[in-house]
């Protein structure tokens, strides 16, 4: 069997890509830069998000994926092909081995066609790998063994919560609740309390650094700047941990009681196991602040976050096909 040469995790928000030679090299925003008037890509990645910022006009954002499911395909396409062919570099003397990690939500048409743009692009084999099985790889999880691993990868659009054993899920959920969504709550806190319209990346920035989903023996306060929902003009307000807490309680729940679900569902032995090795955390949501305690509060099981949680699907998906060649290749 061949092993893989280039995965790529192509998620909501971010499209990492991991090469056989490098590992992770390539951690960009799922987003192109298109330009209405002309009708052509500008840009992509984090180029493409810093262009629309400082822009007016007919250059507009695109993202052509949406709460785990693929909204445009041509730019989908595009996004799979221009980061395939900045990974292989110019000097390409054969065709790689590809694997893909694409949102749950995707249907079995939307799998098809980014598996085609995938060969289009050069590929000489694809193969298609669940999140949730790549994330416990890339977790450094042993998934081959017959035992049970409860694995809840919190992505951009997406949570995909499973439980594996053999190289497989058994028993899986994905709720539509990620990274995004904290972010979006974030936004809607400032608005509707603060009446401060903030940007993206300043709800991000609030997340990462006063974001928590567990309340704190100590509340901390931030700054945050933006536009004056009445008046269009700057203004700075003072939010608190708490407030941003109760505003993500919404999407924390979800993401908590789609894992109390699961075990719910586990058979019996599997669930001794998982009570025995804990609950995996991965993804890039995995990092808001107190979301183990919050699942442990709720499942009395214990809760780590893997090492390096934003990276761990697209490792887990170039190595794949080497691991389960112990059991024999499993598409999903």
């Amino acid at each position: 069997m061949a092993f893989t040469d280039i995965a790529i995790d192509l998620g909501t928000s971010n499209v990492v890509v991991w090469t056989k030679s490098k590992g992770v090299t390539i951690h960009e925003p799922t987003i192109v830069a298109y330009d209405k008037e002309a009708d052509k890509l500008l840009a992509y990645g984090e180029e493409a998000k810093q262009l629309v910022a400082r822009t007016q006009g007919n250059v507009v954002a695109i993202r052509p994926l949406k709460a785990g499911t693929i909204s445009d395909y041509n730019v989908t396409e595009k996004i799979l092909g221009h980061y395939m062919q900045l990974a292989m570099g110019p000097h390409i003397f054969r065709k790689p081995m590809v694997s893909l990690c694409i949102p749950s939500g995707a249907t079995r048409v939307e799998r098809r066609a980014v598996e085609e743009a995938a060969y289009q692009s050069g590929a000489r084999d694809v193969t298609i790998v669940d999140a949730t099985v790549a994330a416990a790889i890339g977790a450094g999880i042993d998934i081959t063994k017959p035992v049970g691993n409860l694995i809840a990868d919190i992505g951009g659009g997406t949570t995909d919560i499973a439980v594996l054993s053999l190289g497989s899920p058994v028993i899986s959920q994905t709720v539509k609740v990620g990274g995004d969504h904290f972010n979006e709550l974030i936004a809607r806190l400032l608005r509707r309390d603060h009446s401060l319209f903030i940007g993206e990346d300043t709800a991000e920035a609030v997340k990462l650094k006063i974001g928590t989903a567990f309340r704190r023996p100590k509340m901390e306060t931030m700054q945050v700047s933006g536009r004056n929902v009445m008046t269009g003009l700057p203004k700075t307000v003072s939010v608190n941990s708490e407030e941003v807490r109760e505003a993500l309680l919404e999407a924390t729940t979800q993401i908590v009681d789609a894992v109390h679900a699961v075990l719910e569902k586990t058979p019996p032995e599997l669930a001794a196991d998982i009570t025995g090795r804990g609950i995996v955390l991965t993804g890039g949501g995995a990092l808001l602040d107190g979301m183990t305690e919050l699942i442990e509060e709720k499942t009395g099981i214990n809760v780590v976050v893997a090492e390096n949680p934003s990276d761990c699907v697209a490792i887990g998906t170039g190595m794949y096909n080497e691991l389960m060649d112990k059991l024999g290749r499993m598409e999903y």
